[in-house]
């Protein structure tokens, strides 16, 4: 019995060896095929990657939940750049930016470092645009730090509560015992085309534009350390939407609000539609028959948006 228990324990040991040995060769792989692609921020001790181009106001881009600020660079952010000075930056924990915590960087840690960035690079009141989960933290700059932005741009974003429960994968991948065991296993054996079509559902009813998939990165998200604070961030999302909601009244800046009738991600009922409600003088522009990424499949809408914010907060 004894050597058995010790044949199992090495058998076991040898697995996991090989788990981490892969883990690491697919994060070196995708680490390797999509580099940063601006500038490493120092923040207070955290490393903030930040791509800036372009010249004129100043706008900043937050991506959503398993992304990277490379969803923002495909297209909109070159549009933009055209006209204005334009900050993408990667979340805490997601891209290049470190993470804050073991518990997944809050709301409000999260529009702290980022508007602290932000100042870094002398952009001091900069339009905040921010697409789903990134659409929660624009909010989160906005209530807590009004004083650092110009207008706000909430493109799909989650900002009232729901009553669906979390996601299978996240409830086991935010947990402690799964964040050790699962998330190794997942970023040693799960191939990129699994992100690959994860991201294609979010587009429905529209597809991904030409070359998104190569340009955005899938083996970024599988990291560990990525996986786990996604995880974390989106265990812990829905109790932060309840206790910002009461503060969405004390908005004061420019804020027009877009979203796709046929979202099936984020409700347009249950999210914007209350949130136009709920800060003063916000306008909503509802996009009829896109999805969840109206940044891609409505750019010239979203561009128009921006534009009609800048109008609106004197910067054009």
């Amino acid at each position: 019995m004894k050597t058995v228990l010790i044949g199992i324990v090495v058998v076991a040991a040898i697995i996991w060896t090989v788990t981490l040995l892969r883990a690491a060769s697919h994060e070196a792989r995708a680490e390797a095929t999509h580099p940063p692609q601006g500038q490493i921020l120092d923040v207070n001790g955290h490393r903030v990657h930040a791509q800036v181009m372009g010249s004129g106001p100043d706008i900043v881009l937050i991506h959503g939940a398993s992304g990277n600020l490379r969803d923002m660079t495909l297209s909109l952010a070159p549009k933009l750049a055209e006209r204005y000075r334009v900050i993408s930056f990667d979340r805490p924990g997601l891209g290049y930016t470190d993470g804050i915590d073991e518990t997944g960087a809050s709301l409000a840690q999260q529009a702290e470092l980022l508007s602290s960035a932000a100042q870094i690079l002398n952009a001091e009141k900069p339009i905040v645009v921010g697409h789903s989960y990134g659409g929660a933290v624009a909010l989160a700059w906005a209530v807590h730090h009004p004083d650092r932005l110009s207008a706000l741009v909430p493109l799909a974003a989650a900002s009232n509560p729901w009553d669906t429960p979390l996601d299978p994968l996240y409830r086991v991948t935010s947990h402690p015992i799964g964040s050790a065991l699962v998330v190794p296993l997942i970023t040693a054996f799960v191939p990129d085309r699994v992100v690959e079509n994860a991201l294609a559902s979010t587009f429905l009813p529209q597809s991904p534009p030409d070359g998104y998939q190569d340009h955005f990165g899938p083996g970024l998200t599988l990291r560990r350390g990525s996986m786990r604070a996604n995880a974390t961030q989106r265990a812990n999302l829905l109790d932060e939407i309840k206790t910002q909601v009461p503060l969405y009244a004390e908005i004061a800046v420019p804020t027009e609000i877009i979203h796709g009738t046929a979202d099936t991600t984020v409700s347009l009922h249950i999210h914007s539609e209350k949130l136009v409600e709920q800060i003063p003088d916000a306008t909503l522009t509802r996009l009829d028959g896109i999805g969840h990424m109206p940044h891609h499949s409505a750019e010239t809408d979203v561009v128009a948006a921006i534009d009609r914010a800048a109008n609106r907060a004197g910067l054009r």
